[in-house]
């Protein structure tokens, strides 16, 4: 049976610079993400001086907001946060998707890891439920993500900024 050399991350973050991007949208879960998001984040090394948190209205602010701070090159990885719960109306699906794509978009044009910690809910019980009363808390998910591809990325490409790359011409 073939053993090929294998590459994942780590979790050991010590010297890595993280953004977390907080939707205020819903803070009344948003802020128990960003909570579990930064205690990940210090169990796994990471400095106060070395976090900050850049708050936004709604997570359809998320993507552009992300794309800013990956512009700023000095972050190792970007953690999105929100939550977005099914109402009446076709508005969730737009949010939901465009918040999605969008981060997704960030991460691709950049070359700097953007994870995607945004609750999708039918109701307020599974967002709860998703945002550390129950079964777990989708921001400690997001931050564990950012230090593992963080580390990957390091290992992968020595560190290298987007800013190196001629790929990314447009990046800062």
């Amino acid at each position: 049976m073939l053993e090929p050399k294998t590459h994942s991350g780590k979790l050991e973050a010590e010297g890595f610079k993280f953004a977390i991007i907080e939707s205020s949208w819903n803070d009344f879960l948003t802020t128990r993400l960003t909570a579990g998001a930064l205690e990940t984040l210090e169990k796994c090394g990471v400095k106060e001086e070395d976090v900050e948190v850049f708050k936004v209205p709604g997570s359809y602010e998320l993507p552009l907001t992300a794309k800013k701070v990956a512009e700023m090159g000095k972050f190792d990885a970007i953690i999105c946060l929100g939550v977005v719960i099914r109402g009446e109306t076709p508005h969730f699906d737009f949010v939901a998707g465009e918040a999605a794509a969008g981060i997704t978009s960030v991460g691709l044009e950049s070359g700097t890891p953007v994870t995607f910690g945004v609750i999708t809910a039918d109701n307020l019980e599974q967002a709860l439920n998703r945002s550390g009363i129950k079964s777990g808390n989708k921001g400690v998910e997001a931050a564990e993500t950012a230090v593992q591809i963080a580390n990957l990325y390091k290992a992968i490409g020595g560190g290298k900024k987007p800013e190196d790359d001629k790929a990314f011409p447009h990046a800062v």
